[in-house]
């Protein structure tokens, strides 16, 4: 009897336990296949493959021959013969977002189209007109001529959570409504776009597959809702997707509709990340900050006597942390607000005031033995060094030899580049980097100013015994 009391008691308890624990779980939200299955049925209608075509112009290898009275007798001199026009198709998707015919997509995707063919899963077609994009966000919205159509919520891509259950719909390789599955692998990714050199910044990265074709498509959290707009801009990838976050998309639409473009505030400055390098030399107790490398001509920054070599700390009351903040910090406004620039400059802090503008939419001798070694050559700028390297300065040093896995080449330095500062103490003339250079101990980081093609840059690297 004893023994059946007890392992009733014991019941009583685990009951009670499951009882009390059954709030916790039922917080833990469960996907089910059904629940995809049920919003892709939902959101189907609203997403769309985009279609277009444009001309490229291909020209003959051999048309500068074509100036030659000989050649032209025997090839002919029709511009036909040194030219032609080549019809390029391109597919995307994109999703209606407004009942009265605007559609997202990526700006990629309907980039130099001449003809844009929106067709829904039920066959229905339209000519599909650009009203607006921008590049820098890869975003454009395209219209069509219809009404009453079928739209896809727009939710918040920051509150999503990594880790979070996605679905990715979308036309890849000409398949139509693809449905892919995954998760929300990380936020705030910055991005270069293959071949093309474009930077992007603060993208969602997920693992659902992602492929050409699929660029434009909405990325959905367990609701239904659009958290980004999927982008194939990394072809080459193998289960690494990205989307543009629908809270950048949502903070420019109305400019995209109205305008046909975005207007950005702009401070003018080239600016790079403070390394522990970099910070131990210009005196910080931590790598924080924007370093200004260079100051566009006539600028915002300029005008309020901005240097290179200022530390951007604060933008107003946000602080700076990185290049990436300062972009956004600074996007965040429109051209004309007034706002409280804080630097750091020559081991102390300053506040200035800057007036934001628009952004544009786009902008003889050898070293004498030393006991220390960058690993480069440098000699004294002549005419001849100008020629060979395309140099926008006539006076000076350039770099004309890099040694293979020295400080200088495993830092990026390659010939042409101008050295312009040696730990902030400028160098005109060969005499200046030899003395500059004895003033250095080996295993000693050395931070050089340098011109590359016009544009200034500095470089944190370590000096070694020679």
């Amino acid at each position: 009897m004893r023994k059946i009391v007890r392992w009733s008691l014991l019941m009583v308890v685990v009951y009670g336990i499951l009882v009390l624990s059954m709030p916790a779980f039922a917080e833990i939200p469960l996907v089910s296949e059904n629940v995809v299955a049920d919003i892709v049925e939902k959101v189907s209608p609203a997403i769309v493959n985009i279609d277009t075509l444009r001309t490229e112009v291909y020209r003959s290898p051999l048309a500068p021959f074509f100036d030659d009275p000989f050649f032209r007798y025997f090839f002919g001199d029709s511009p036909e013969s040194q030219e032609r026009r080549v019809p390029v198709k391109g597919l995307g998707t994109g999703f209606v977002f407004r009942s009265d015919g605007y559609i997202l997509t990526n700006n990629h995707v309907i980039e130099g189209a001449e003809e844009i063919k929106v067709t829904f899963k039920d066959g229905q077609q339209f000519n599909g007109k650009v009203v607006g994009k921008d590049p820098l966000t890869d975003i454009a919205v395209v219209k069509i001529d219809a009404a009453n159509l079928p739209t896809i919520p727009l939710g918040d891509s920051d509150a999503a959570r990594v880790g979070e259950f996605v679905i990715a719909i979308g036309n890849p390789y000409g398949l139509s409504h693809t449905v892919t599955t995954g998760v929300l692998s990380a936020k705030g990714r910055p991005i270069s776009a293959g071949d093309s050199g474009r930077e992007y910044e603060n993208f969602l990265q997920t693992d659902a597959a992602i492929n050409p074709g699929n660029s434009g498509g909405p990325l959905l959290n367990p609701k239904g809702e659009v958290i980004g707009i999927n982008t194939a801009i990394l072809p080459y990838a193998q289960g690494i997707g990205f989307a543009v976050p629908i809270n950048m998309a949502k903070s420019i639409l109305d400019q995209l509709i109205s305008k046909g473009k975005v207007t950005r505030a702009w401070l003018g400055v080239y600016i790079q990340e403070v390394t522990p390098e970099i910070a131990e030399k210009f005196g910080l107790e931590k790598p924080k900050g924007a370093l200004v490398s260079d100051i566009a001509p006539d600028s915002p920054a300029e005008r309020a006597n901005l240097m290179r070599g200022d530390v951007i700390l604060k933008i107003d009351d946000k602080e700076i942390q990185s290049v990436s903040e300062l972009q956004q910090t600074v996007r965040s406004h429109r051209p004309g607000d007034k706002v409280k620039v804080e630097l750091w400059r020559d081991r102390k802090t300053m506040v200035v005031e800057v007036t934001l503008g628009e952004l544009q939419e786009e902008s003889s001798g050898v070293v004498s033995e030393l006991s220390v070694t960058l690993g480069v050559e440098v000699r004294e700028i002549t005419p001849d060094l100008v020629r060979q390297y395309a140099l926008k300065r006539e006076s000076g040093v350039v770099i004309v030899g890099v040694d293979t896995g020295g400080p200088a080449d495993q830092a990026g330095l390659r010939p042409g580049d101008i050295v312009l500062e040696l730990n902030r103490r400028r160098i005109a003339t060969l005499s200046d980097w030899e003395e500059a250079l004895s003033r250095i101990q080996p295993g000693e980081t050395v931070l050089l100013l340098l011109d590359r093609g016009g544009r200034t840059y500095f470089v944190p690297l370590k000096a070694e015994k020679k």
